[in-house]
């Protein structure tokens, strides 16, 4: 997994209609980023030696990160999903040259949790 900026795409399953994209910063195991709306903070970890070195151009990966709403939504018929609480989340996945998968789990107000997938496209390096 290359240190970078990477674009994210985010998709909730489970039924539920709900999606966000934003900007990720990947770096030595520590991952921030935001949106409009949203923004993160957590820590990642390379499943292989080789990756955590930047020599692996494929590998798995997983981690933890929390997500916070700093801006209400535009459209005030819509309801955000977090309701404007801290959500947390799991996720692992695979990564290759230039870009990411994963799947995870959201805990919502600490007693819902719904799965979400999410891409990942690196955009530069750092």
């Amino acid at each position: 997994m290359k240190n970078g900026l990477y674009s994210i795409h985010i998709h909730m399953l489970d039924g539920v209609k709900g999606r966000d994209s934003g900007v990720l910063i990947l770096r030595d195991g520590v991952l921030l980023g935001g949106g409009p709306y949203f923004w993160s903070r957590g820590s990642y970890t390379i499943g292989n030696g080789a990756a955590k070195k930047g020599t692996s151009k494929h590998g798995t990966w997983k981690g933890a990160l929390a997500t916070n709403q700093h801006t209400p939504l535009a459209d005030g018929l819509t309801r955000p999903l977090f309701g404007g609480e801290e959500a947390t989340s799991g996720f692992s996945g695979t990564f290759s040259d230039d870009a990411a998968e994963v799947f995870g789990t959201v805990l919502v107000a600490g007693h819902r949790s719904l799965g979400f997938r999410a891409s990942l496209k690196l955009l530069a390096e750092i």
